[in-house]
């Protein structure tokens, strides 16, 4: 086939329609759509790919029965049992330690990314945290494979959308999908996935973005179930529809899961700071909690991994109150000790379990004052629901959970009402879900997913005014008036013999008749203590502003050397922030 005579023409158009398409997505409803089909299409064969590779972790290491799950496991040997976590946890700390060196950033969630960066997460990091969530848990740690799952899948959202261009509410909006597909495909469950992404990664709900999100987790669900069939995990029936006393039943024990995921969220902290003072080699800590993991699975097994045999067997066997207690206590501590010595994974899957036996012990004890009780797997559901709600901070997520686990609608109400119970109780006593307590401890002060880095990049240092004029403390009153005559500058900042800022003066008050009297300027400073920092926020600045109840202040380099650099007016200062938040407003309501 003969050469194009004009090769350069076929280069043009190719550049000419992906710049057309590139438009086309940026602008359009349904170009985000399908890219919400492409981020769900990959975070689905992401999370298989991730829950297959753990799987065939946990057969290598413990033995061909861990296909049905670590926490089944009833004969593996103890040696294989005490001694693999702690192998896990040393060949972690060898991981970090190259990180540290190569890699020393510390990678960014999506709900931080989400919160503060615009969308913006780094591929990379999903890739690091995806290799420490499968040697954590293919080792036996008692984490789950959640935040590699919503790690790598919200970076590939966020990848693709900078390629596209699109703007930070489109790019947030996305991570979301990221999210959601990844969630929807471990769990089989499109509905939990979905609102996992509405109240963890984008921190709100409109009608626009409600179409990519579920896009994303109904085509991340489809394409898992091609490639391993329907995920029977959670898929346990049954249960019975409650009555009003069920609703009573429902809203005590939701009480007490949230009181007792305040309890885990704190045991982690406890946790984590009593290693640091015990262990001062960070790289070693994750081994030592290893070492613990595996001394409390020569107890019971049910404490290993994210606990997926655990759960399946409560729903389908019986079990005594003690077997249940015990397992409740242990794994709560397993839990604890992997994520406070550095193991890398999340609680989603830990608090679903716990939250299941804590449902198991209240129907036993239930059965035990009032014989013959109340239906166990509906308090079995109702806890998994409440406890996660807790914990994971994702009440309506939970509430449809229980729904696609059960299939049974009969049962929503009264889920609904105990994952009500738990998230107020922990709102109120404790104020975090699990990740943004860690961010807390961090010095974070974000609560949510809102989007809230756009008032951090509103700084006082882009909004200010560079070109201001200097004067002189000691500048003669007669020289300012002819220098500076009304109608050519409405404020001067004065300056002390150390070219530091002393004050600002008003030009009207300086040509006042009141001033005559006067040699210098010096007694006409005002705010000559209150300057401004360009790192403070349009947030910081207003209350700077209404506690000085000035007009305009001056803004330094430092508070040590205190060099003029601009001038910053308050009228300026709040029509910028309200253009800003009716942006935000105008992305949240999906309007044009």
């Amino acid at each position: 086939m003969p050469r194009s005579k004009f090769p350069h023409l076929s280069h043009l158009h190719l550049r000419r329609g992906a710049v057309a398409l590139r438009g086309w997505v940026r602008q359009t409803e349904m170009g985000l759509i399908l890219m919400a089909v492409v981020v769900g299409a990959v975070s689905g064969l992401l999370a298989v790919a991730i829950g297959a590779v753990a799987q065939g972790a946990h057969v290598l290491f413990f033995g061909p029965e861990a296909t049905h799950g670590l926490s089944a496991l009833r004969e593996a040997s103890p040696w294989a049992l005490l001694l693999l976590p702690a192998l896990g946890g040393l060949l972690l700390g060898g991981l970090n330690r190259l990180l540290a060196r190569y890699r020393p950033r510390s990678p960014v969630d999506p709900i931080e990314a989400n919160a503060l960066h615009g969308g913006r997460l780094s591929l990379n990091d999903g890739v690091v945290v995806v290799a420490q969530n499968l040697v954590s848990n293919g080792f036996g740690a008692s984490v789950g494979l959640e935040a590699g799952y919503t790690q790598i899948a919200g970076g590939v959202a966020s990848r693709l959308g900078r390629l596209f261009g699109l703007r930070r509410g489109d790019l947030r909006v996305l991570v979301g999908c990221g999210a959601a597909g990844a969630i929807a495909a471990a769990f089989d469950a499109p509905l939990t996935g979905t609102f996992y992404a509405f109240e963890l990664v984008v921190g709100v709900y409109s009608i626009v973005t409600l179409a990519p999100v579920v896009t994303s987790a109904v085509v991340a669900v489809l394409l898992a179930r091609l490639i391993r069939g329907e995920n029977a995990m959670l898929a346990v029936g049954g249960g019975v529809a409650p009555d009003v006393e069920g609703y009573g039943l429902a809203l005590l024990l939701g009480l007490l899961c949230g009181l007792a995921g305040i309890a885990l969220m704190r045991g982690v902290t406890l946790t984590e700071q009593w290693l640091r003072q015990g262990i001062p080699w960070p790289n070693l800590r994750p081994a030592v909690g290893g070492l613990v993991v595996g001394a409390l699975a020569l107890i019971t097994p049910g404490v290993l991994s994210a606990g997926h045999g655990s759960l399946h067997k409560l729903f389908l066997t019986e079990s005594t109150l003690g077997a249940v207690a015990l397992l409740l206590v242990l794994k709560a501590v397993a839990s604890a000790v992997s994520i406070g010595s550095g193991f890398r994974g999340g609680l989603f899957f830990a608090s679903l379990l716990l939250g299941a036996l804590l449902g198991q012990c209240f129907a036993a004890v239930l059965a035990i004052l009032m014989p013959p009780g109340v239906d166990a797997v509906f308090l079995i559901t109702v806890g998994t629901s409440a406890f996660g709600a807790a914990v994971i901070g994702a009440p309506l997520a939970m509430t449809f959970l229980a729904l696609e686990m059960t299939g049974n609608f009969g049962l929503t109400g009264a889920v609904l009402v105990a994952v009500i119970a738990a998230s107020v109780t922990v709102r109120r006593l404790f104020g975090y879900s699990f990740a943004t307590w860690r961010f807390h401890l961090r010095g974070e002060t974000i609560r949510s997913a809102r989007d809230i880095g756009w008032l951090r990049d509103l700084t006082v240092g882009k909004l200010m005014r560079r070109n201001v004029r200097t004067v002189k403390t000691d500048t003669r009153l007669s020289s300012f008036r002819r220098d500076f005559p009304l109608g050519a500058e409405s404020r001067v900042v004065a300056v002390d013999e150390a070219d530091r800022y002393a004050g600002i003066i008003s030009v009207a008050d300086a040509h006042a008749e009141t001033s005559d009297e006067l040699e210098t300027i010096a007694p006409l400073l005002q705010h000559p203590k209150t300057p401004l920092l360009p790192a403070m926020n349009a947030k910081e600045a207003m209350a700077v502003f209404d506690a000085t109840e000035s007009e305009a202040l001056a803004v330094v380099d430092s508070a040590d050397h205190c060099n003029v650099i601009g001038l910053l007016t308050q009228a300026h200062l709040l029509r910028r922030y309200g253009e800003e938040l009716e942006k935000r407003r105008t992305e949240e309501l999906g309007s044009a």
